[in-house]
């Protein structure tokens, strides 16, 4: 009798602790309700001011993610939240700012209310958002007061002004040495991208080649860029530049790189043709080319940022 009680106890203890081991991975998701309350956020509206047309939760290449969906003031907003950490990893969402509506979503409202929270858009806030005209503590900016410490804003950018398109476009010809007059746009649009929205901004030169940047939406920064001469002809007779001379054309693009920053160089055959590749890591940026064998020009050229993964 004595066993068949130890045999019960068992049986019981391994029975609750399979069902806590389920609940825990079930617990470990967000929930589609937290999910839609981010892209909220993240978008700058309240529930009752959108109309959700999908929330699932979806998996690609190994990641569960939830698919929140709405739309909101006549647009379509579109994210991707990983299911486990809450990380926006995609989102489309139309071409407009909106700095200014989350700094009021996130006021919320509260009217007057003090003490820690979400303050109204007349009080103060010891600890919480941002109100319209109060002070704040610890917490995000507000529009006309004063910043303790955080973030500012709702959102990284805070009040910061977004960048219009001609300024991406500006800004890009810039950095490729060219002017309006001397291109042809045929790309200059808004995304989002790594937790921050930028311009893609594609155009041609006159000598027929295709440049491609990725804009900061709000600080005009670079964050990539490369081009490819798209109607060139590769050279096929005469003398070869040298090895050296072909290294030293392409560390002339980094400016202050040298021979130890070039990590990858080497002779190919594409086509019939003779080009040198290579590639250079200087300064936080990964830069790669390939370089005709005969004149010695630039077939492609491309910028971005290293991968620390």
């Amino acid at each position: 009798m004595k066993a068949n009680y130890i045999l019960c106890a068992v049986g019981l203890s391994v029975l609750f602790m399979s069902g806590c081991g389920r609940g825990e991975s079930r617990m470990s998701y967000l929930g589609i309700e937290e999910a839609k309350r981010l892209a909220l956020q993240e978008a700058g509206f309240l529930e009752s001011e959108v109309k959700f047309t999908e929330t699932d939760l979806s998996s690609r290449n190994g990641t569960d993610y939830y698919e929140v969906d709405f739309t909101a003031a006549g647009e379509d907003y579109e994210y991707e939240i990983d299911a486990l950490t809450g990380v926006i990893i995609d989102a489309d969402v139309p071409l407009i700012e909106t700095a200014d509506r989350k700094a009021d979503t996130t006021a919320g409202n509260s009217a007057g209310s003090n003490g820690s929270g979400s303050g109204g858009k007349a009080g103060n806030i010891d600890s919480g958002s941002a109100d319209k005209g109060g002070n704040i503590d610890s917490s995000s900016s507000d529009k006309d007061g004063n910043i303790g410490s955080g973030n500012a804003g709702s959102s990284q950018n805070g009040n910061k002004k977004m960048l219009t398109e001609e300024e991406a476009k500006a800004k890009a010809l810039a950095h490729a040495g060219l002017t309006n007059d001397q291109v042809t746009f045929v790309k200059s649009t808004q995304d989002y991208e790594d937790g921050r929205q930028i311009y893609e901004v594609e155009f041609y030169s006159g000598d027929n080649k295709e440049y491609d940047y990725e804009i900061d939406a709000y600080t005009g920064e670079v964050l990539s860029f490369d081009y490819d001469a798209e109607s060139y002809t590769p050279s096929s007779g005469g003398t070869m530049i040298t090895v050296e001379a072909a290294r030293e054309l392409a560390l002339a693009q980094v400016p202050g790189a040298s021979e130890q920053n070039m990590v990858e160089f080497e002779v190919d055959y594409d086509d019939g043709h003779t080009e040198y590749e290579g590639k250079i890591i200087y300064n936080g940026m990964e830069y790669e080319f390939e370089i005709d064998a005969y004149s010695g020009t630039f077939r492609s050229w491309e910028a971005e940022p290293v991968d620390d993964e």
